[in-house]
């Protein structure tokens, strides 16, 4: 039976302080983090997103870490901020959860080193309806729930704009802000925090929604999504992270060889049908 730690939001606190504790000491010194360069038979401690984070995880633990000679532990967490500041004091040893644009904007805002060290899978960003089965029957004055974090609100804009709801400033890209819509066509916009937009879909007339929470809200991106992002190109892969200088301990080596194996992909696949799509190569 494999033992999942649900972390609640009552951990900020701690994560806060261990967070600023930790810029006391070393940062650039891997022993400075807890279980950060660990030893071999510790467990390697891993945060992560219940679906498919968490999912993809527990079937390494429960078929491929044991013959690899790897103990691995998952804590999953429900939200975007605690996985990092977690990992960026050493309370876990690892994360996986997030894309590098999202990455990159944490660690510019927090002043936290987390670093990627290798792609796994990809979780197409979707337009969702309880009551329409289109986007063409969006229609002005109708409203759109968006997450309101910087990189998956610019992403859920670009979206939206692709397929003719709105149009955006030249050049903007997935770097886009509401203020940045040269041309609402009526609609109106809902901002919230990304794990709260599926519980949305009664209050509002469709919402675009990141791929995990569309899974664990019971949706199907690749079925029930009015629209869906594009595999090809799409910089938004999902991968295994860490606190910079840790990349090569040799536990998360041997995770990130596992979660790039042919059994991860066949699992991924056979599971998602679509929903989450196989990213494997190296984090650029």
């Amino acid at each position: 039976m494999r033992k999942n730690i649900k972390l609640t939001a009552g951990i900020a606190a701690t994560a806060a302080l261990a967070l600023g504790l930790s810029a006391c000491g070393t940062s650039s010194d891997p022993s400075s983090s807890k279980g950060a360069a660990g030893s071999a038979d510790k467990p390697l401690v891993v945060a992560a997103s219940p679906t498919p984070h968490a999912d993809i995880l527990n079937y390494v633990k429960d078929n491929l870490a044991e013959k690899a000679g790897l103990k691995l532990e998952v804590k999953e967490f429900t939200d975007y901020v605690l996985p990092n500041t977690a990992t960026q004091s050493g309370q876990v040893d690892a994360n996986f959860f997030q894309h590098k644009p999202y990455l990159d904007d944490f660690n510019q805002k927090n002043k936290t080193t987390i670093v990627p060290v290798v792609n796994v899978h990809l979780e197409p960003l979707g337009l969702y309806s309880k009551g329409l089965k289109s986007a063409k029957d969006i229609k002005a004055g109708q409203t759109i729930a968006v997450p309101n974090d910087t990189t998956n609100g610019g992403r859920a804009l670009q979206l939206l704009a692709e397929n003719g709801l709105i149009t955006l400033k030249p050049g903007v890209g997935t770097n886009a802000k509401l203020s940045d819509i040269t041309d609402k066509k009526g609609l109106e916009f809902k901002e919230l925090e990304a794990a709260t937009v599926p519980r949305a879909l009664n209050d509002v007339d469709a919402a675009v929604i990141n791929g995990n929470y569309a899974i664990e809200a019971k949706l199907e991106p690749a079925k029930d999504a009015l629209v869906l992002e594009k595999a090809e190109g799409n910089p938004y892969a999902n991968f295994l992270a860490v606190k910079k200088g840790n990349e090569k301990d040799a536990r998360v080596q041997k995770l990130a060889e596992l979660l790039n194996s042919p059994e991860v992909k066949k699992y991924i696949e056979d599971t998602y049908k679509g929903s989450v799509i196989p990213a494997f190569g190296a984090v650029k």
